[in-house]
């Protein structure tokens, strides 16, 4: 597994330092990693990074390296494999299950499995998630198969290239066939997992479009331009429209505005007859969208419905 590139005229007399932040998007930390393994290599032969690089120079980089970091447990959990290919593996989460290892959830994750999937292929790597679910968040979970695979995928979100949508059941019917929730989000005060709407929060910004009105309820599809903690689910409390199934965040007397106008909200906050219909959190990654770290071609990764939202969306149609 390596990165190459061909030294032309404009960076001929660089450093291969340069070569490797500017034309092959090195990380600092990942160079260090690299070069204490005498992983660069200029022409077939070790390199130091300082060196200065001649037009048509081949500078490699073998990413096939000593990268178990933390040992993760392998536990042998089914998962639902969408995608996978020697740099990446996309997988399809149920809800109720945890992504990585936390204090209280030392075991019996998506990572657990993971590691046990790779073990099986004679693989062992540390496990990088690349997207992140709440555990009773359904759908789409990527995991980088090393870390350049996950920088590069990580940089795209950062630079809002990497598209992630999420469709999901909220209480009452909107209005709106679309529209922008522009709130920012902090935590909580006297919350390690709570979050809430507050001017000194961090920017926050969800994208949505109405799907289908059922009754008493909306199927929406929400795209994220920023993706901070329970960002759709404290939204749709904050428009007045919570998610279904959500304990977390559920109705409140006074949905927030910053402005003291919502626009979103159409109905009295009160709680509806949806109630108790699905028995957690009604929201799914259904689409990713993004840049193959090695092919430079787009991927799109789709997760189907899963059938607790099928179910209530058969109710609410009736």
């Amino acid at each position: 597994m390596n990165l190459k590139y061909t030294v032309d005229k404009e960076t001929s007399g660089k450093t291969v330092k340069h070569i490797l932040k500017k034309q092959l998007k090195l990380s600092e930390r990942l160079i260090k990693k690299l070069k204490r393994q005498g992983k660069i290599l200029c022409n077939n032969r070790p390199v130091y990074v300082n060196a200065v690089v001649c037009e048509n120079d081949i500078i490699e980089v073998d990413l096939d390296f000593d990268d178990s970091g933390i040992f993760i447990q392998p536990e042998d959990i089914p998962i639902d494999i969408i995608y996978e290919d020697e740099f990446l593996i996309a997988l399809n989460k149920q809800p109720g299950i945890v992504v990585h290892p936390t204090c209280s959830h030392p075991g019996g994750t998506l990572a657990n499995a993971v590691a046990f999937h790779l073990q099986k292929k004679g693989i062992v790597k540390k496990i990088r998630p690349v997207i992140r679910l709440d555990r009773d968040t359904s759908g789409i979970i990527i995991f980088a198969k090393n870390p350049y695979c996950q920088e590069f995928l990580i940089r795209q979100m950062n630079d809002k290239t990497f598209i992630k949508e999420y469709i999901g059941i909220v209480h009452k019917v909107l209005e709106n066939d679309n529209g922008t929730i522009d709130l920012p989000i902090a935590r909580k005060p006297g919350s390690i997992m709570l979050r809430h709407i507050s001017p000194d929060g961090d920017p926050a910004v969800t994208h949505y479009t109405v799907l289908e009105r059922l009754n008493g309820a909306t199927l929406v599809k929400f795209r994220l331009e920023t993706g901070r903690t329970h960002q759709i689910r404290v939204h749709c409390q904050a428009i007045g429209h919570p998610l279904l199934g959500d304990t977390l965040y559920p109705f409140e007397d006074t949905p927030y505005s910053l402005s003291g106008n919502n626009p979103h909200i159409t109905q009295a906050n009160t709680p509806s007859i949806t109630s108790g219909i699905i028995t957690r959190q009604a929201l799914h990654s259904q689409r990713a969208v993004f840049l193959h770290p090695f092919t430079k071609k787009i991927l799109e990764i789709t997760a189907p419905i899963p059938e607790d939202m099928k179910s209530a969306l058969e109710i609410l149609r009736k």
